[in-house]
């Protein structure tokens, strides 16, 4: 059983961090207007996509223990100057130099999640339900995968507004690979992962079943088809990064997940 120790914590954390960073470049091109930036930050990343996106934020920043308060006041000021709060990804593997610097700054939790990891190896491919097929995907697929997505969390269709415009660049940041599942030949269920080369890690995310065609095995396939494709290009581990207790940490636990740790996204406001 491999020991989740800093170095492999902060593999484990691109995850998060490196389709962030690609979405954000991606936002550049396609929404220059919400002034979306990218910067290196003590060996992460500061992230921004716009006021209120739940894309954005810094993360990977501090496991080297070089953060100083100096770095701290260029981040905040890398938000502020875009009119958003200050956002900051920290986990228990974090050097502790990190959280004495932010503990005098007035930051509040924002949120929490488990990343969960799995090991890669020789991966199996999962049986599919009959009349269903599994095909590569692409980015000009990337609405209708969004689309998928938007009617499994959203089914009564109450979904905020301009959400499906929000989460359509994820399919189509620069490498990621892209697989639908389709029961006669309509599409039903989508997974989208990247493949972060400098850390051999695959982060899975985008993914989404429509409801009618739940319990089918349909996500389960998908998961599979990413993963033998992962490590078929050398990388080592799986990441899926989702809050606790959700379906998606059951789905994932079924599977040979396991839990690495859960990490806080530390907040702090801008103030009047």
């Amino acid at each position: 059983m491999d020991f989740v120790d800093q170095a492999l914590a902060r593999r484990l954390e691109s995850a998060e961090e490196m389709p962030q960073v690609h979405y954000a470049r991606l936002y550049q091109k396609l929404r220059p207007e919400i002034n979306p930036a990218v910067e290196p930050i003590c060996g992460g990343h500061m992230i921004f996509a716009g006021v209120g996106s739940p894309i954005g934020r810094t993360t990977g920043m501090g496991f080297d223990g070089t953060a100083t308060a100096a770095d701290l006041d260029r981040m905040e000021q890398f938000y502020r100057a875009r009119g958003a709060p200050s956002q900051i990804d920290v986990c228990p593997l974090t050097d502790g130099s990190l959280f004495e610097l932010l503990k005098p700054r007035g930051y509040e939790l924002g949120e929490l999640n488990n990343v969960l990891f799995r090991r890669l190896g020789n991966e199996e491919l999962a049986p599919l339900p009959k009349g269903a097929t599994i095909r590569n995907g692409d980015a000009s697929r990337a609405e209708e995968f969004a689309d998928i997505v938007v009617r499994a969390f959203y089914p009564d269709g109450n979904a905020p507004q301009g959400f499906t415009a929000m989460i359509s660049p994820i399919y189509q940041v620069n490498g990621a690979i892209l697989f639908v599942a389709e029961v006669d030949s309509q599409p039903v269920a989508c997974g989208a992962g990247l493949i972060i080369p400098e850390h051999k890690i695959l982060a899975l995310f985008g993914a989404g079943t429509l409801p009618e065609y739940r319990r089918r095995g349909l996500q389960t396939a998908l998961l599979r088809t990413r993963m033998a494709v992962a490590a078929e290009a050398g990388c080592e581990y799986a990441v899926i990064v989702t809050r606790g207790g959700t379906t998606s940490q059951h789905n994932a636990e079924r599977l040979g997940f396991r839990l690495a740790y859960s990490k806080a996204t530390l907040v702090k406001e801008l103030k009047e």
